[in-house]
């Protein structure tokens, strides 16, 4: 069978990668491939070294600035400060120019200083029929031995916080990708503005709010909605966790430009990209002091659900009952990119 644009659907990526526990591998080796874990973990004495590999392939505005971003939120949901970005630039061969990849490049440069990270190598290469160019990064952390947090902690009876807005990430590349079909469906110039902005502000980026938690409490989960978005983020720490999730729909925080962009594209924002949000699952007891602390980080962090056993499944609640959770097999804007 032939597969749609976007990731492999998890059941055929899980037969995949079940092949590399049946083989003998590097005993430092403590977080291998495994479904909803984003990103590596090795024993390297003092410290763990966590590693991360994303492509940006759905992005063609700012891809350098998307790729150090995006690889360094799978580290830090480790629980580790990123240091070290390597990049493989794949650029097509009838535009590439030094205006295309002095852009590029400074955006690695401006991405890496924002996080205090630095750019260690990589690969450049024009590439036959290619459309646009793709940035594949790699980021590597580290983190103390005590402070590793992985996808598969989440506990029964934790509450799931989320930060900042649902697909922030998506709604950047639409307004970027998309202005102008959006502007014949009536959205108006100032949303656009503001959701291209959103790739800045609020940001993509969840390194700031990943360690903070990590550093004030015991965080049992944390995971970067990505693919799929905030629905499948919730299905991979369920996967990963062997437990359910119960959502409530009405707490789900959604800013008014993600919401115009993804109605007038008919688009459902839980399954819309959606780096720029933390999931994090925590204790009860803890909740409320993650959830100040962000606040006067300046980063608002909302509750909305619970961490419940397996067998009740993957549940939303809404205004007029509870249903199943809604499954995205390819991320929404594929649709329409």
């Amino acid at each position: 069978m032939s597969y749609s644009i976007g990731k492999l659907p998890n059941p055929v990526l899980a037969k995949l990668l079940s092949r590399a526990d049946q083989q003998r591998r590097d005993p430092r080796v403590l977080v291998g491939p495994r479904i909803g874990e984003d990103a590596a973990v090795l024993d390297f004495g003092e410290n763990y070294l966590v590693v991360s590999t994303d492509p940006i392939t759905l992005a063609t505005d700012s891809p350098g600035w998307y790729a150090v971003h995006v690889n360094a939120n799978d580290v830090a949901v480790r629980g580790a400060q990123p240091r070290w970005f390597s990049a493989v630039l794949l650029l097509p061969e009838d535009r590439t120019d030094d205006a295309l990849v002095t852009s590029i490049f400074t955006q690695i440069y401006e991405a890496c200083a924002t996080l205090g990270c630095t750019l260690i190598g990589g690969h450049t290469e024009i590439t036959a029929e290619l459309k646009h160019p793709i940035v594949v990064g790699q980021m590597i952390g580290e983190v103390a031995r005590d402070k590793l947090v992985t996808t598969a902690g989440a506990q029964v009876g934790d509450v799931l916080l989320l930060t900042k807005r649902l697909a922030i990430e998506g709604t950047a590349v639409l307004a970027r990708e998309k202005a102008l079909q959006l502007k014949e469906r009536g959205v108006a110039a100032d949303v656009l503005a503001r959701g291209r902005d959103f790739l800045f502000n609020p940001g993509i980026s969840i390194v700031r709010e990943a360690l903070a938690s990590n550093s004030l409490v015991t965080v049992h989960s944390m995971h970067d909605p990505t693919e799929g978005g905030v629905a499948t983020a919730l299905a991979e720490v369920a996967e990963a966790s062997g437990v359910g999730v119960k959502v409530n729909m009405d707490k789900l925080p959604i800013l008014p430009e993600c919401e115009v962009i993804c109605r007038a594209l008919a688009l459902d924002p839980l399954g819309t990209l959606a780096s720029g949000s933390l999931l994090l699952s925590v204790s009860k007891a803890d909740a409320e002091s993650v959830i100040r602390e962000l606040k006067r980080e300046g980063i608002p962090c909302t509750k909305i659900g619970d961490i419940v056993p397996r067998e009740e499944g993957l549940r939303l609640q809404t205004r007029e009952g509870l249903v199943e959770l809604p499954k995205f097999q390819r991320d929404e804007i594929t649709k329409v990119l």
